[in-house]
């Protein structure tokens, strides 16, 4: 497969050269099957070379052409209604055509519990990722796709170079957890930041771009699916005229959480005392977000029923304690996961421990065991 650029007067038209070995062949598949139009085709006498346009293609097959017939992927809204129906062609001249839908629904898979401890001395590699961020994986097996835990970094501040995007997920969160970083959101006014303690939650598909950031600049970010799109949106600019603040995007609300308004109360665990984002009152029970402390009393055993119950240690020190496990000592930049229906206990937690807690559903049973 070969890209060619071809000047007509002042537009620019980019083409791509497919290989055949007899034109006449391919003419009735590009033509009738995926209903392209045939632009160009010569010499007359003895046709080598046919110009096809179509779905946003501009296909130029060429007989004798030392490419490999290549892939081509057909988006539509009605995939079952073209080429009748098939899903995957095979073109005269040897190129495979995949049919698929062009906006695919949310896949959610079901979430495979596990007992997962993912420690920052365990050495995980940090890769670079999109807008050339840091990431660093804390859930390897993502939970069966369930779920994607990320701890993401910027080691020296300054402008992101960033673009208006957005993510075509079931949740997501971003909470900071050192540094700050300003980000633009659709219909939320003008530059939000985040600073060490606060959280976004952005609703699924909500265009923001990410401007600016301190130097080391980390958060958590939390997305679910594992798997999921960002797509890149040329049409919006950023800050958006209106300021919209109850606007829904499939059901969910942007959400910025402070950590200066946050109140502390009691905690579902024993031993422990915790500050309420609110996000499990503006998701309406899609998730919640704490963060837990050390209390007055004495840390006890308990068991949920949550389908996701992530945790990442902030600061300080905790020991994880689980039925037929041996404990594991932990400290900040440590992730773990507790599946329902197992039995834990956070013991010996410092003085300073501050553990982000993070769940999915929002609302969700817990049983203190003696």
């Amino acid at each position: 497969m070969t890209f060619s650029i071809v000047e007509h007067m002042s537009d620019t038209i980019a083409e791509i050269r497919l290989p055949t070995k007899e034109l006449r062949d391919d003419i009735p598949f590009f033509t009738n099957v995926l209903g392209m139009r045939m632009d160009m085709i010569y010499p007359a006498d003895d046709p080598r070379i046919a110009v096809f346009s179509g779905h946003g293609l501009r296909l130029r097959i060429e007989k004798g052409a030392p490419e490999p017939p290549g892939t081509i992927r057909i988006l539509t809204d009605d995939p079952d209604g073209f080429a009748g129906g098939a899903r995957e062609l095979v073109a005269p001249n040897g190129t495979r055509v995949e049919i698929d839908a062009r906006d695919p629904p949310l896949v959610l898979p079901e979430t495979r519990h596990s007992f997962v401890v993912r420690r920052l001395a365990d050495g995980a590699p940090w890769v670079i990722g999109r807008a050339g961020m840091n990431y660093r994986d804390l859930v390897p097996d993502r939970l069966g796709g369930a779920m994607i835990a990320s701890h993401i970094r910027i080691p020296h501040g300054g402008p992101v170079p960033d673009m208006v995007h957005y993510h075509k997920v079931g949740f997501q969160l971003i909470f900071c957890i050192n540094g700050w970083v300003d980000v633009l959101y659709e219909d939320q006014g003008g530059l939000r930041r985040l600073t060490a303690g606060d959280c976004f939650i952005q609703p699924p598909e909500i265009r923001h771009r990410v401007v600016e950031a301190s130097d080391d600049l980390q958060v958590i970010e939390i997305g679910v699916p594992a798997e999921h799109v960002t797509e890149i949106d040329h049409e919006m600019t950023l800050p958006t005229p209106h300021y919209r603040p109850d606007r829904e995007w499939q059901g969910q609300r942007f959400v910025h959480s402070l950590a200066k308004e946050g109140k502390c109360g009691p905690s579902r665990l024993p031993g422990y005392i915790c500050r309420d984002t609110g996000i499990a009152e503006a998701t309406r029970g899609v998730a919640g977000v704490q963060v837990l402390r050390r209390g007055e009393d004495a840390p006890g055993w308990a068991v949920h029923d949550a389908d996701i119950l992530f945790n990442y240690v902030m600061a300080g020190r905790v020991m994880l304690q689980g039925e037929g496990r041996t404990p594991f000592a932990l400290e900040a930049g440590d992730a773990f996961v507790i599946p329902p229906g197992m039995a834990t206990r956070l013991a010996d937690p410092s003085d300073d421990l501050e553990l982000l807690e993070v769940t999915l559903p929002g609302t969700f049973r817990t049983e203190v065991q003696s």
